[in-house]
């Protein structure tokens, strides 16, 4: 591969990158804002569930080892 190919290859991909960006809808301020709050919603629940799940695991192990 020449290097005047790779600049070309290098060029097109930036220019289809700018097209494709100009498609994209971005969300609203209350879009994103309910978004990041479903997100941090989500990820809270999930790590208690799994805290409570470590915590039962770890008290069984004991039980069974100790």
């Amino acid at each position: 591969m020449t290097n005047k190919n790779l600049f070309k290859k290098i060029i097109n991909f930036i220019k289809e990158s700018i097209t494709e960006l100009k498609r994209v809808v971005w969300p609203s301020r209350k879009e994103l804002k309910d978004s990041t709050i479903v997100v941090i919603f989500t990820v809270l629940i999930a790590s208690f569930f799994v805290g409570i799940v470590d915590l039962i695991f770890v008290r069984l192990l004991t039980l069974v080892i100790g």
